[in-house]
């Protein structure tokens, strides 16, 4: 049984659903109107500042912020992990960005990361254009072959189809799409892509520089693009106008899919009806139990995501190490599923509770790099540290599903608690005090949270009074529901 693709459309955003055969959750993307990717888009750009000590430049794009551009990124190397599909390359050794770029210096560049955080978009020189079954990559005689393809056999029929039909000067790789696939469909891949990146050049030959060349599709159609087909054997839609487009898409393109698609009809929210809605709220989740009682926690920083692994409630039944080993492995399936579906990318370190014997360990490292293999982004995964550590980086280009549909908490500013009463009435004895060194026999109002004032009437009772007498002051209690509970305010009668 293949999964499904379930695409909810609204005026306001577009989400969609990747299922599992068991109508699991697996992925989840989200574009909305006004902050839609720009992941694929091509730009005529102008250098704006070369940056030697970074081997970097800042390419403006016409964006609010200037985009990135690495020197790695310039010219003759390219990513050997795009859109999904891992091939075997090697990244050629580059000249430094100041030779090879100056200020003021017009330039063609692709969106190779969406604006994450504070930073700008990230960008390459070297553009490709993705099909349904190939990636063009213009002026390069290159081919290369997904490794998600592991039959030999047909590694070797794709290499021949597309070294016969290949034009020169353009080179491109084979997606994982295409497996199986007629030369006839491989040959109308290369034509489309070739022509499309013919009207793009015409494009670049005209008009100013710091503007939008080609925009890739939206999120609908990179779904049918880059989803539907081996894995998928079903989209459903609810959206009558986006269904008409993706049928003309489908129809235009890969006419042998369009009997996977169907417009969904019923009277119950499409996210509802398949059990998506409530499944989004336990991925912003920050603990997330295991089935045997122990539970993983996740915590995303600025820098990385660490993962936690603890045993909970789980106690066993034989020795530490097969209770502890046990936990480890239940725990190695449900992280590489969270890793997925909230899109954690970058730098993730997962401590897995302790573990004597080194067999253990190198089989716990086996199954999770298995896990993770299962992942369309590329992620690299090493063994298992002597603190019980797996350090891996996945491939991050656009925002994860936390940063996406949460901000930063207003009450703690994302440090992820805050003061407890008892020390805030702690500070606000201090204040009293230091107040009552200056200012002898007066009135002070205290407004403070319903919490903090109850805590100061009842069981610090002793404390204010004692605050009161020392200073001959008249201290009044007032609580107010609408203050953060780290907030009081002091007046002075």
């Amino acid at each position: 049984m293949a999964g499904k693709i379930i695409i909810n459309v609204t005026p306001e955003e577009t989400r969609v659903a990747l299922l599992e055969p068991n109508n699991q959750l697996l992925e989840l993307f989200i574009e909305r109107k006004k902050d839609a990717s720009l992941v694929g888009n091509v730009y005529k750009g102008k250098i704006i500042k070369i940056l030697p000590g970074m081997q970097s430049a800042f390419v403006d794009i016409g964006l609010e912020k200037a985009a990135f551009l690495h020197a790695a990124d310039v010219y003759s190397s390219f990513d050997n992990s795009i859109f999904g599909e891992e091939i075997d390359d090697t990244i050629p050794i580059t000249p430094p960005i100041e030779e090879m770029l100056q200020e003021g210096q017009e330039i063609f560049v692709q969106v190779s990361k969406d604006l994450i955080g504070s930073k700008g978009a990230r960008v390459t020189s070297y553009i490709t254009l993705p099909g349904r079954y190939l990636v063009l990559m213009p002026g390069v005689e290159h081919i290369g072959i997904s490794r998600r393809i592991v039959d030999e056999g047909e590694r070797a029929r794709l290499l021949e189809i597309i070294t016969r039909l290949k034009p020169h000067s353009y080179g491109f790789i084979v997606r994982t799409a295409s497996e199986g696939c007629t030369e006839d469909e491989i040959k109308k891949d290369i034509d489309f892509l070739i022509l499309l990146w013919k009207n793009i050049q015409n494009k670049m030959n005209n008009g100013t520089t710091s503007r939008l060349i080609y925009s890739d599709l939206d999120l609908s159609l990179r779904s049918v693009r880059d989803l539907l087909g081996l894995e998928v054997d079903q989209l459903i839609i609810d959206s009558e106008e986006e269904f008409e487009g993706i049928t003309d898409f489908i129809k235009n393109y890969f006419p042998k899919l369009i009997n996977n698609v169907h417009l969904y009809d019923g009277h119950e929210p499409i996210f509802d009806a398949y059990g998506i809605e409530l499944e989004i709220p336990k991925a912003l989740g920050r603990r997330v139990w295991l089935k045997s009682g122990g539970y993983i926690v996740i915590d995303q920083t600025e820098a990385l995501t660490s993962i936690d692994v603890n045993t909970g409630k789980y106690v066993g039944k034989a020795s530490l190490e097969d209770t502890v080993l046990k936990t480890n492995l239940e725990a190695v399936k449900e992280i590489a599923y969270q890793i997925r579906l909230r899109n954690l990318g970058g730098i993730i370190i997962v401590d897995f509770i302790d573990m004597e014997k080194e067999e253990n360990k190198e089989k716990l490292f086996n199954v999770f790099q298995e896990a993770v293999s299962k992942d369309r982004a590329k992620c690299t995964v090493l063994q298992v540290s002597e603190f019980g550590l797996i350090e891996m980086t996945r491939k991050r280009v656009r925002e994860s599903l936390g940063r996406v549909l949460a901000q930063t908490c207003s009450y703690c500013e994302g440090k992820g608690f805050i003061k407890s009463p008892t020390t805030v009435c702690y500070e606000i004895f201090r204040e009293l005090r230091k107040i009552g060194s200056t200012k002898r026999n007066g009135k002070i109002l205290l407004t403070a949270h319903p919490l903090i004032a109850d805590l100061i009437y009842e069981e610090e009772r002793e404390g204010l009074e004692k605050i009161e007498k020392d200073n001959n002051l008249k201290i009044i209690v007032k609580a107010d529901k609408n203050f953060h509970q780290e907030y009081y305010d002091l007046v002075i009668m």
